[in-house]
């Protein structure tokens, strides 16, 4: 399951080594100041939208890699069961950051002070 950690300065979300194989991802960093928004996804599943390219979907279950939409490129690691943290990002690689956390409702709280 992927972490996610929040410093004054950054936010890291931190893969396990399977999400990484899975997902052709890797650890992601990403500064404070490039957050636009947040918000807490109960049902990330369908959230996911666009194409996969790269990554794994287990339908119903599992979704971890990258998704592509038309001007928008998302990092996604959610599952069933799990409220994800969407973040929307500027001027980073990743417009979009859908990554599943129990801690979701806190980490929201905390992003947006």
């Amino acid at each position: 399951m992927a972490t996610v950690q929040l410093t004054p300065r950054s936010l890291a979300v931190h893969l396990t080594r399977g999400e990484k194989i899975a997902g052709l991802l890797g650890d992601l960093e990403v500064a404070r100041d490039s957050v636009a928004a947040v918000d807490v996804v109960t049902d990330p599943l369908p959230a996911a939208r666009g194409l996969r390219a790269p990554g794994l979907a287990l339908p119903g279950r599992r979704k971890v890699g990258t998704w592509r939409r038309p001007g928008e490129r998302t990092f996604v690691s959610v599952r069933r069961g799990q409220p994800a943290l969407r973040v929307r990002l500027t001027g980073e690689r990743y417009d979009t950051l859908l990554v599943g956390t129990d801690d979701a409702d806190r980490l929201a709280a905390e992003l947006t002070r």
